[in-house]
């Protein structure tokens, strides 16, 4: 498709910012001494969770790197609503930063809370109680649309179904650990959306 490479370098420059931004977060939040197990989110789930997250980060490397192979799925949208899907992908990434390093050391790549984990509500944890999801879902669909790509989108709405269905395991983990403060802390908050 004539005019696509700008848009590749778009979605390669919000993936490079990306990956950069979680991978740095994750390092400063890994402590050796605080292991954390799949079993609670299960490992059936786990792996599903990946395999989609590794179907999606393909399909998209594929679109930046090797267009051709993806070509197929490419949906007719208009170049502005493109590039207004790149402006929103750019606010994730700045997102993204902003609740990451709210959240700090309790980042973790699993539903299981840290032995050391304290209870976030400041930044965007303010109005929501999961930020980082609400954010990743904006970065993935606005990819999604500046790629033009029904691929990426098929593989971003996989991976978004099945955060939001092990949302409620994660909450349930938080309140056996912070007990009646996270309880009003949801009260008080949206999940992924800000209550009024």
């Amino acid at each position: 498709m004539p005019g696509e490479l700008p848009f590749r370098i778009a979605v390669a420059v919000v993936m490079l910012l990306t990956v950069s931004v979680t991978v740095m977060f994750r390092h400063k939040a890994a402590a050796p001494e605080d292991r954390i197990e799949y079993a609670d989110e299960g490992y059936v789930f786990a792996f599903v969770l990946r395999l989609a997250g590794l179907m999606l980060f393909l399909s998209t490397v594929s679109y930046v790197a090797v267009p051709t192979l993806v070509s197929w799925a490419a949906v007719p949208l208009a170049n502005p609503v493109r590039w207004l899907a790149v402006v929103a992908s750019v606010a994730g990434c700045w997102l993204m930063y902003w609740t990451l390093s709210s959240l700090g050391k309790n980042l973790t790549n699993t539903v299981v809370t840290r032995q050391q984990a304290t209870l976030v509500v400041s930044g965007p944890y303010r109005w929501v109680r999961h930020p980082f999801y609400v954010t990743t879902a904006l970065l993935m669909a606005s990819v999604s649309i500046a790629g033009a790509n029904w691929l990426i989108a098929a593989g971003s709405l996989l991976v978004w179904t099945l955060i939001w269905l092990r949302t409620p395991l994660e909450e349930k983990m938080l309140i056996a650990k912070f007990g009646q403060e996270y309880k009003h802390y949801m009260a008080t908050t949206g999940r992924f959306i800000p209550r009024r």
